[in-house]
């Protein structure tokens, strides 16, 4: 068990370090010794699609690693059937983003994040306000920038799970988005401070 966890680390290490081709080697080598692991058989699958040049593999070992980290018996069963639908999914995802970041989506009631915004500036209690709006209406995010301060905003005010589903779903999108990165580091050190 304990070259097991060694080699994956190893392994991991590579990954980590976007030496794909090496992650993919040692991952594969671990499959020949220890064929049922789930771990080394998902992470096989990321860095060959990291080698393609897929979009989603850094973002979803990153949270891997943050599930694992909670469960690791539960991590695998998590990754196993993102990875397993993951081609439905990414297409999903892509029609709701374009390139300049959020598209704005034709809800038929809701308000502006720009609105929204006011509304936590004129109250300055943005938990209350987003708790009254969420069960009445939507927020509409047009921008990135607005969608990246909405996140900050949840993981602040304690909506930690709600801003990781949203963080899973944009690094689906946009994988190597630097502040999109930051954020789920972000929440990945809070859940480590918590435990």
């Amino acid at each position: 068990m304990k070259m097991l966890l060694k080699a994956l680390n190893v392994a991991n290490e590579h990954f980590m370090a976007a030496r794909y081709r090496e992650a993919l080697r040692d991952y594969s080598l671990i499959l020949k010794e220890s064929p049922l692991s789930k771990e080394a058989y998902n992470c096989a699958i990321l860095s060959d699609m990291a080698m393609s040049g897929e979009n989603g593999a850094e973002a979803l070992f990153d949270y891997y690693a943050i599930l694992k980290s909670e469960d690791a018996q539960q991590a695998d069963i998590v990754i196993s059937e993102i990875l397993e639908t993951m081609d439905g999914t990414l297409d999903q995802l892509a029609r709701l983003f374009n390139d300049s970041g959020m598209q704005r989506l034709d809800y038929v009631d809701g308000i502006l994040y720009d609105e929204f915004k006011e509304l936590v500036l004129s109250e300055n209690d943005f938990k209350r306000i987003f708790e009254n709006i969420m069960f009445s209406t939507r927020v509409i995010i047009t921008e990135k920038e607005d969608f990246v301060d909405f996140l900050d905003n949840l993981i602040d005010n304690g909506y930690k799970e709600m801003a990781l589903s949203y963080l899973e779903s944009a690094l689906g999108v946009y994988p190597n988005d630097t502040q999109l990165r930051n954020l789920l580091r972000r929440l990945a050190k809070g859940k480590v401070l918590e435990n």
